[in-house]
C-alpha cells in the first residue's frame, strides 16, 4: 500500500521492488572523476564561477564559459553548472555516447525520451527551461580533472559538450526546440570511454531530486565494488562532511541530513554493505548497483592497480 506516501516515498519503494527484480533496462553513466568529486549542489552565489572539489587524490576544477550571443554578436557569461538536473543531464548524455560509441548525439530525441524515462512524465515548459539552462552551462563550462600520484600530477583540461547551438531554435509556435545534434569534446570523449561508471537509470530516477543523493548514490557505485574482501575501510564523518555537507557548518547538522540521503540511497542500493555510528561511516566490499558489466568497468580513477588514470 502506497496511500498517504509523497511522491518521494512512492518512488524509492517502487524502484527498490522493481532493482530486487531484476537488471536495469537502461543504463546511466557518469565518469569517475565526478563520481568522486561532484558539480555544485545548489546554486552558488552571485559573482561565483569558479568551483573546486577534491576527493582523496581526485581534484575537479570547474570553471563557468562564455558564450556568444547571435543578437548582439558579444559574449554572455553563464553561470557554472549546478543541482541535480546537471547532474542528470551529464548522466544522461555520458549514456548515449558509451551505447553509441560516438562522441555524436541525437539530442532532440533521445532527451525527450530520456525526459520521460527519468522525470515519469513529458515535458513541460518549466522544467524544459530549468534543462536547457543547465545543458547550457554544462556546454559553456571548462572542466579540469585530475588525479595526484606520489610527487605526480596527473591532469585533463576540456570542455564536456564541443559544440552545438546554445540559443535553441524556436518553431512558429514559439516553442523552444533541442538542437538536432551535440558533440561531445574528443579529449572528454576519450577519458569517459576509459573510466565510464555504470549506473542503475531506476535508481537515478528516484533520486533524481537531489544532488546530494545522487552524488552519494555514484560515489559509492565506484567505490564499493574496489574496496578489498575482508578490509572494510572507515570514513569519518569530517572527510564526509568536506564532501557533502557544503552548506552546514555543523556536522552534527550534516550529519542528520547525511543520513536521510543515505537512507534513500540504500534504498535503491540494496547491496551497498556500510554501516554508520557515532564515529563515520564503515563501507564494505559490496557488489556494484550494474552487475553484468563488472568485468568491462574501467578502474575508477585514483585506483592505484590502474596505470591508465586519465
Amino acid at each position: 500500500m502506497t496511500d498517504g506516501l509523497s511522491p518521494l516515498q512512492r518512488r524509492l519503494i517502487e524502484a527498490a521492488t522493481d532493482i530486487r527484480e531484476g537488471e536495469p533496462d537502461d543504463i546511466a553513466y557518469q565518469h569517475s572523476i565526478l563520481c568522486q568529486t561532484s558539480l555544485p549542489a545548489a546554486k552558488p552565489p552571485e559573482g561565483v564561477l569558479r568551483w573546486e572539489k577534491r576527493q582523496g587524490r581526485a581534484t575537479l576544477l570547474v570553471q563557468a564559459g562564455e558564450v556568444l550571443d547571435p543578437k548582439t554578436s558579444r559574449y554572455t557569461q553563464l553561470p557554472l553548472p549546478y543541482g541535480p538536473k546537471a547532474r542528470l543531464l551529464l548522466m544522461h548524455l555520458n549514456g548515449e555516447a558509451v551505447r553509441r560509441q560516438s562522441p555524436i548525439i541525437p539530442v532532440e530525441d533521445s532527451m525527450t525520451a530520456f525526459f520521460r524515462r527519468l522525470m515519469g512524465k513529458t515535458q513541460d515548459g518549466r522544467q524544459v527551461r530549468m534543462l536547457k539552462a543547465q545543458l547550457s552551462a554544462l556546454a559553456a563550462a571548462t572542466f579540469r580533472m585530475g588525479i595526484v600520484n606520489g610527487d605526480h600530477a596527473l591532469q585533463v583540461d576540456t570542455k564536456v559538450v564541443g559544440a552545438f547551438n546554445l540559443w535553441f531554435d524556436k518553431d512558429q509556435s514559439q516553442r523552444v526546440l533541442w538542437p538536432s545534434t551535440l558533440k561531445l569534446s574528443l579529449d572528454y570523449y576519450d577519458s569517459l570511454t576509459r573510466h565510464a561508471v555504470p549506473l542503475d537509470e531506476r535508481a537515478i530516477s528516484a533520486l533524481r531530486d537531489s544532488a546530494v543523493a545522487l552524488d552519494v548514490y555514484c560515489w559509492l557505485a565506484q567505490r564499493l565494488h574496489r574496496i578489498p574482501e575482508g578490509k572494510p575501510q572507515f570514513v569519518p564523518w569530517t572527510a564526509l562532511h568536506e564532501q557533502f555537507g557544503l552548506g552546514y557548518a555543523q556536522i552534527r547538522q550534516f550529519r542528520a541530513f547525511f543520513l536521510r540521503q543515505l537512507a534513500e540511497v540504500k534504498a535503491v542500493y540494496p547491496e551497498a554493505r556500510l554501516e554508520t555510528d557515532g564515529g563515520g561511516m564503515t563501507l564494505t566490499h559490496s557488489q556494484p548497483p550494474v552487475k553484468k558489466l563488472l568485468v568491462s568497468v574501467p578502474r575508477a580513477i585514483g585506483d592505484t592497480s590502474s596505470p591508465d588514470f586519465i
